[in-house]
């Protein structure tokens, strides 16, 4: 009797991912693994804000100004609460205002690269697949741009939208004036880096074959030289969400970003700031070390990608 082996099953797409090259390159570097913890846990602090904060900060109605300057893990001497992180000025809880803030800044860092990233792509594609004066304007305009920092950039573009932005819808809008600020600051670099990427994969025999086929300019670019362009705009979409974040915080510091009826993290250090030297600097430190820690994980993040999605550096 002749045994028959058993058939074995197919590897899951889950076991694959786990087994790639990339997934081997991430366990071995102690820096993107830390990083990605690190990341990991504020970004779910700040999306389950309301289950986690143990006050809302942003209700009138909860506050009480008799708690005001609480030091942190030290009763009240009048209320007798005690408050983890301490809190501020108007009695809100530090703790809270920062898992709120938070909600705020990455909301923004990230629709603010999400609209760069859209509005580079298509202009970097048209640039190089077309060529001619369209490549000539946008790319002119990119240099242009290049020559002015980018927080002056976005500086220009909030004072401008929020010019034409009637009075009573300004608190409103500012969020959203903000992203398309720190937006069309940054959309040159995808631009650039699309813009060369398709020149080359526009030579190849694939795009010819398209063209043979009868296929159109535009399905071309989008079916075809965009999936061959994406993994250096991955990159620096990575490295750009923390640019923006750092962004989002220094205008909402200067008093050109998020309102203060929803403050970011750049909102309570400028807020913090003014009481520094007076003895409560809890109200400042808390809130500047959690945005150093959330833009420099995002930051090594981007840098560890970068490498590892590199050819030459393996």
């Amino acid at each position: 009797m002749v045994d028959t082996p058993l058939p074995q099953k197919d590897p899951s797409r889950l076991s694959l991912a786990l087994q790639s090259d990339f997934v081997y390159q991430f366990k071995r570097s102690p820096v993107a693994v830390v990083s990605f913890v690190v990341a990991l846990i504020l970004v779910l602090g700040a999306v389950f804000a309301p289950l986690i904060a143990p006050f809302n900060p942003f209700d009138p109605a909860s506050l009480n100004l008799m708690n005001g300057f609480s030091r942190p893990m030290t009763p009240n001497a009048f209320t007798g609460d005690s408050f983890w992180l301490g809190t501020d000025d108007q009695g809100r809880d530090v703790f809270s205002t920062i898992l709120y803030g938070m909600r705020i800044s990455l909301f923004v860092g990230a629709a603010a690269v999400l609209f760069a990233m859209v509005l580079g792509i298509t202009l970097g594609l048209l640039a190089g697949y077309i060529g001619g004066w369209t490549e000539t304007i946008i790319m002119r305009i990119a240099d242009v741009q290049l020559t002015f920092p980018s927080i002056l950039v976005a500086m220009l573009i909030f004072g401008i939208a929020k010019g034409v932005t009637p009075v009573e819808y300004r608190d409103q809008m500012a969020i959203w004036v903000l992203i398309i600020a720190i937006g069309l600051s940054d959309w040159v670099q995808f631009a650039r880096v699309v813009r060369g990427a398709t020149l080359v994969e526009k030579n190849k025999e694939y795009v010819a074959a398209a063209k043979l086929i009868g296929r159109t300019s535009p399905a071309i670019m989008l079916r075809h030289i965009l999936p061959n362009v994406l993994s250096p705009v991955l990159v620096i979409a990575t490295i750009s969400l923390a640019l923006a974040i750092i962004a989002e915080a220094t205008l909402s510091f200067l008093g050109v970003g998020a309102p203060p009826t929803k403050p970011s993290l750049g909102t309570l250090i400028r807020i913090g700031q003014d009481f520094l030297f007076s003895g409560e600097w809890w109200i400042l430190f808390f809130p500047a070390m959690t945005l150093l820690a959330l833009a420099l994980s995002v930051n090594l993040l981007g840098d560890w990608l970068r490498d590892a999605l590199n050819p030459r550096l393996r």
